[in-house]
């Protein structure tokens, strides 16, 4: 055997046990834990075999507490690359439980940090697979250094290529906050937790027992905190949702999203929507049941369903294009806007403007939600981020009044003047300042306040003037007479007026004046 075929034997023979991580055993360990290695996750995310893997070599910088006694970290804990997700360029990392608990230390940390700092340089989106013990005390300032230039680079990627967080194991202190800097979070159920500092140091610092799950689980970031976007029941099954939240991605945002021939008629009626939404305002349907007969084929890839569910969020395709929904749900809070709502909303219209994904705009709110706890709660602050949002959005915009639109309801879901290029209202539409009633009881209150000193039916009055009011200022044609609505549609038509409307805006142009950035009013 000659020099060279001997020392590429010995490089490959290194990579082989390199990718073995802690071992066997460690393996066997992940496995017992119902959990997949670093290794088996790119696998199963990546289109098979086109996985390319870099800093394989990488070696740990630690020399204390033992760790000068290890001659090897395997690929300091963090496996690195690039290869294709349906077709298209991903770059990602995994986290190395096997190895050293994943802890992240310097050369961990720089290699997290080349990966996300490529993917920007290369236009292509991001997924971090997160599956870690915290920070390598062992290496203090590398690992805290190592922390600050990480999340420096997911600021810099963002609004430019898509980042994907994936919680697939502990992710404690600083570390939580590289996913909380990126797109989308995605956690599994009962073997992910999240926390700035676990229930141990909880203990000790602020005197509270509380459990891994309950501080930090899955289900808890899903419907109290909104920090989860989407929980999934394994590994597998996260993997599979991040290529399907993928498909309706760009790489970047100097590319248009993807476009998918689904064979699903962009003009098709939607005979079913006359028996599911109905004319009456104050009655209860499920918003969801709307959004799939709108979207191709019924793909609905909705995000943080758990949370704020007065609130419904997530991407679609119409006409086999990209599109991203806000709608409101009848069947919690009556559709009310709620702080957790706003918040919710607004984070998703600024990434759907990121990244040229048209919105459509599904109207049926009541108005903002009032009372003492929802000022407390900051309803003033966090109801902004929405005007916000739509006003400073410069994508296409698609607005449909399906039945009540009060108040700042009515513009903080995308009205005309907050820049939707097209509205449409049902028949059954009502958009007002107020609710009807409402609006009746302030502007009679001294003729009801008579006709009940009389002795008058002060009810069957309200009912006369309820109905005047409503035909004079809430019918639809005196919103469309007044160029509020560009027009009262057929609810069968709804997926073919917004098909419609979209594609004559795919040339859109619209430009904000020049800034730096604006002032959201986080």
């Amino acid at each position: 055997m000659n020099e060279m075929m001997k020392k590429i034997e010995e490089i490959e023979a290194l990579r082989e046990t390199i990718k073995l991580g802690g071992g066997e055993k460690a393996i066997a360990k992940q496995h017992e834990r119902g959990k997949l290695t670093a290794r088996e996750r790119l696998e199963k995310l990546f289109d098979p075999g086109t996985f390319t893997e870099f800093d394989v070599f990488a070696k740990h910088m630690g020399r204390d507490y033992g760790l000068d006694k290890v001659e090897r970290v395997p690929a300091d804990g963090v496996v690195t690359g690039y290869g294709e997700v349906n077709g298209r360029k991903v770059f990602a990392y995994s986290e190395d439980f096997t190895v050293i608990a994943g802890t992240f230390g310097e050369m961990h940390g720089r290699k997290i940090a080349k990966t996300v700092e490529l993917a920007l340089k290369m236009n292509c989106p991001v997924v971090g697979i997160n599956d870690s013990g915290g920070a390598r005390v062992t290496e203090e300032m590398g690992a805290l250094s190592q922390y600050g230039q990480l999340f420096f680079r997911h600021v810099r990627a963002s609004g430019v290529v898509p980042q994907i967080a994936l919680i697939m194991g502990p992710v404690a202190g600083g570390q939580a906050y590289s996913p909380a800097l990126m797109d989308f979070i995605f956690m599994v159920d009962k073997s992910s937790t999240m926390f700035i500092a676990g229930p141990p140091l909880v203990e000790v610092i602020v005197h509270e027992k509380i459990g891994a799950e309950e501080l930090g689980g899955a289900r808890m970031h899903a419907r109290t905190s909104g920090v989860s976007d989407l929980t999934c029941a394994d590994d597998a099954a996260c993997l599979e949702q991040t290529r399907r939240l993928l498909s309706f991605l760009p790489s970047g945002n100097i590319e248009e999203p993807p476009v998918l021939d689904t064979g699903d008629d962009p003009e098709r009626r939607l005979d079913a929507i006359v028996d599911l939404v109905p004319a009456e305002p104050n009655k209860f349907y499920d918003m969801h049941k709307v959004i799939e007969l709108l979207v191709d084929d019924g793909d609905f890839f909705e995000l943080k369903a758990e949370y704020a569910r007065n609130m419904i969020i997530g991407l679609g395709r119409l006409g086999g294009r990209t599109v991203g929904i806000v709608a409101n749900n009848p069947m919690f809070m009556a559709g009310s806007i709620d702080y957790k709502a706003a918040g919710k909303a607004a984070r998703f219209i600024r990434f759907c403007d990121q990244y040229e994904i048209p919105l459509i705009n599904l109207q049926d709110v009541p108005g903002f939600l009032i009372g003492s706890q929802s000022e407390k709660a900051g309803i003033i602050r966090h109801g902004s981020k929405m005007l916000y949002a739509y006003a400073e959005s410069t994508v296409p915009k698609v607005t449909v009044v399906l039945r009540k639109s009060y108040a700042g309801g009515y513009l903080a879901m995308c009205s005309k003047d907050l820049g939707a290029d097209f509205v449409f209202e049902f028949p059954c539409g009502e958009i007002c300042l107020m609710g009807p009633q409402g609006a009746v009881n302030i502007l009679f209150r001294k003729e009801f306040a008579k006709a009940k000193e009389a002795g008058e039916d002060v009810g069957a009055l309200k009912e006369k003037l309820n109905a005047e009011f409503h035909d004079r200022f809430v019918n639809p044609l005196y919103s469309a007479g007044l160029q509020h609505v560009d027009d009262i549609i057929d609810p069968r038509d709804l997926r073919k007026m917004t098909h419609r409307a979209l594609d004559v805006c795919r040339m859109k142009r619209d430009e904000l004046p020049p800034k730096k950035h604006g002032n959201i009013p986080i």
